[in-house]
């Protein structure tokens, strides 16, 4: 796995043969999503601006899980972790690493937590004593930056078993979104599209006949890294994000294909090998005519292109493994088929996993 660049966008290291011996796979996902809802209907009646936005219409997000007063990142996080255990054949005492990736770090309501790391809190939680822990933060590429450090530790023979966790209680950015948006070019129009979500996914040491993960570089676009600024809103609590929507779509259209074709070279494949491309979930527009640009340059389109984000929105480093998590239970993947994952965050960063689908897809499904 390369992990050095010599400039921004072009990696190089040792080649594939001198890579370490062993390999990583997912073994479980787990998922907590708040039970109420808000659509974007009610979302919009207390947005006061010049002309009329059909935000459905325009993004393809229907509603999207919001916090009650009793939940919080941690919450989601913990409980995430929880079920990811329960569809796991392992314990919490085999984790041998936890790395949490959350945006948000809210415990307690709208306290920010730094110190100690969330992770510790998790860990302790869901008594995981053995665990190796800490944080880190890569914007909405958040899980799967922790995948790629840990799949390193996995590689190298650090550890056998780790745990990737993220609680995202963004919607504080949505509702303070809500009286300062005025236009459709407000750089907070993009706030009103989140949702609240917490993922975990366990990775483990890969056996014979058992899936491995491809990770690819994690490439950062540094020159456009002002295009989305979250932060604390200053008069209200929570958050806030200011989003250049429009140019991050072009940067975006324009600069990932060809790192993606990188990628795909890097592990041998190619784009119509891909069975299911799992993309960062911001809009059905932004999606898929993503999707078409990556057709007209490979000159083959990826055969699925898995969409969640009608009923849950944009759960920022949640998204992935909340749509791998929907597909599974609802037994839309089969063994044996190649998938993709595609990071595309504020840095701007943009990066794959590849893996082939395995019995990952035994412990899910709506009989389960």
């Amino acid at each position: 796995m390369k992990t050095e660049k010599t400039k921004e966008g072009s990696p190089s290291g040792p080649s594939a043969s001198s890579s370490p011996p062993f390999a990583s796979r997912f073994e479980s996902i787990g998922v907590k999503v708040p039970e109420q809802r808000l659509s974007t209907k009610d979302l919009m009646k207390g947005v006061k601006m010049w002309g009329k936005l059909d935000l459905e219409r325009l993004t393809g997000i229907k509603e999207r899980r919001v916090c009650s007063e009793t939940e919080d990142s941690y919450d989601l996080s913990l409980n995430a972790a929880l079920d990811c255990l329960k569809h796991s054949t392992h314990k919490a005492e085999d984790l041998e690493m936890i790395i949490c990736c959350s945006i948000t770090k809210y415990k307690d309501g709208t306290t920010y937590v730094w110190e100690p790391p969330f992770s510790l809190y998790v860990k302790e939680a869901i008594g995981a004593p053995r665990a190796l822990n800490f944080d880190i933060a890569n914007a909405c590429a958040g899980m799967l930056t922790g995948v790629f450090i840990m799949d390193d530790f996995i590689r190298r023979g650090v550890i056998k078993c780790g745990m990737v966790i993220s609680g995202e209680n963004l919607t504080s950015a949505s509702r303070n979104a809500v009286p300062r948006v005025k236009t459709i070019l407000s750089g907070q129009l993009a706030s009103l599209t989140v949702g609240d979500c917490g993922a975990a996914v366990i990775l483990e040491r890969s056996g014979e006949g058992k899936a491995r993960l491809e990770v690819s570089n994690f490439v950062t676009l540094s020159k456009y890294s002002d295009l989305c600024i979250g932060g604390p809103c200053r008069d209200a609590p929570g958050a806030q994000m200011t989003t250049q929507a429009r140019k991050i779509h072009k940067v975006a259209i324009a600069d990932t294909p060809p790192i993606m074709g990188r990628a795909l070279q890097e592990f041998g494949i190619e784009c119509g090998d891909i069975d299911h491309l799992v993309p960062h979930q911001t809009s059905m527009r932004a999606v898929y005519s993503g999707g078409k640009r990556l057709g007209h340059y490979f000159g083959k389109r990826v055969k699925n292109m898995v969409v969640i984000l009608q009923e849950y929105g944009n759960t920022a480093s949640t998204s992935h493994f909340l749509a791998l998590y929907s597909y599974l239970n609802e037994k839309r993947f089969k063994p044996g088929e190649k998938m993709m994952l595609m990071a595309l965050a504020s840095g701007l960063t943009v990066g794959f996993v590849i893996f082939t689908m395995d019995d990952l897809v035994d412990r899910y499904g709506i009989e389960n």
